[in-house]
């Protein structure tokens, strides 16, 4: 077996970290304070990355998302 793709012990499988760290909620706060940053600089693409990177990890909180994995 690969030593990449063992499995966690069965206490630390309950909270599940993205591949950079923390969770969902963490990183929708962290794009979302890196939006208004960008805004108060007046880098609005940046803005808009950060926005679009925030309503995604919002998804995945509301566990949206997992239907258009059913149909692959």
């Amino acid at each position: 077996m690969n030593p990449t793709m063992r499995r966690m012990p069965r206490q630390r499988q309950a909270v599940r970290l993205t591949p950079s760290g923390g969770n969902a909620r963490h990183h929708y706060e962290r794009y979302l304070a890196r939006a208004r940053q960008a805004q108060l600089a007046g880098d609005a693409v940046e803005m808009e990355n950060c926005y679009q990177h925030a309503e995604h990890y919002f998804r995945v909180l509301r566990g949206e998302g997992h239907e258009r994995r059913d149909h692959l």
